[in-house]
């Protein structure tokens, strides 16, 4: 990955992007039925300046799944070969699995990702390295996955939430999204278990304990304050 993923993003063009801060309209619940995660290349560059060599950064959108730390290491090895991808992935996810968003962070620290909360789209011709999208987001176990990440950037246009974790007994509601399964939260052991991973991560075990905190129906979009005080990432690149 890091072969493939040149770990060196293009500081001025991404600064280009992040610096723009756009007005959010996000509501905070979680839709009825979350679509799985999926991972897609984007151009990340004036196509009129670069064309076919612009550079190519990795779109990341859905709930995280079971499989998706697979889908994700495969997208990789699919894509290993090609020298315009950058180890830059730009994600936005309602969350999903806890033990699933663990197991991708790690794959992200493996691969060297640098990752932001942050939703684009290609740009067309002469208008610059790429269309930054408002309302993106990284909320419940997405927080997880995004922790794993070698460098970390939440702009101010984008929103990082948390609450306390838990899991439907009833798999069917669970994967309908739906509250009608009887809910088990995370045992001690368990909550420190993730303290333990955020810890090996760089972050601060604080972030977990207060994520325990938050009613599950909830989220607490956490403060630039806190994100420098949990050593979650920057606000900007």
């Amino acid at each position: 990955m890091n072969r493939m993923m040149r770990s060196r993003p293009e500081a001025p063009i991404l600064k280009a992007l992040l610096a723009a801060a756009l007005v959010l309209l996000c509501a905070l619940a979680r839709p009825a039925s979350a679509a799985d995660m999926q991972f897609r290349l984007i151009p990340f560059g004036d196509p009129a300046q670069c064309g076919d060599a612009c550079m190519q950064v990795i779109g990341a959108e859905g709930e995280i799944k079971p499989d998706t730390p697979r889908k994700f290491l495969k997208f990789v090895a699919d894509n290993i070969d090609d020298p315009r991808v950058r180890s830059i992935v730009f994600l936005h996810s309602p969350g999903g699995g806890v033990e699933a968003a663990m197991r991708l962070g790690r794959a992200f620290r493996k691969t060297g990702v640098l990752a932001v909360v942050a939703r684009i789209a290609p740009a067309e011709p002469g208008q610059g390295p790429a269309v930054n999208l408002p309302g993106a987001r990284c909320f419940s176990a997405c927080v997880y996955a995004f922790i794993g990440a070698k460098k970390r950037v939440v702009p101010p246009s984008s929103l990082l939430g948390i609450h306390r974790m838990f899991f439907y007994d009833d798999a069917d509601a669970a994967a309908g999204g739906r509250s009608g399964g009887k809910r088990t939260y995370g045992t001690p052991q368990f909550v420190e278990r993730l303290a333990a991973y955020a810890h090996s991560m760089g972050v601060s075990k604080e972030l977990i304990y207060k994520a325990e905190k938050i009613d599950p129906d909830h989220v607490h979009i956490v403060t630039p304050k806190e994100l420098r005080r949990w050593r979650l990432g920057d606000e900007s690149y």
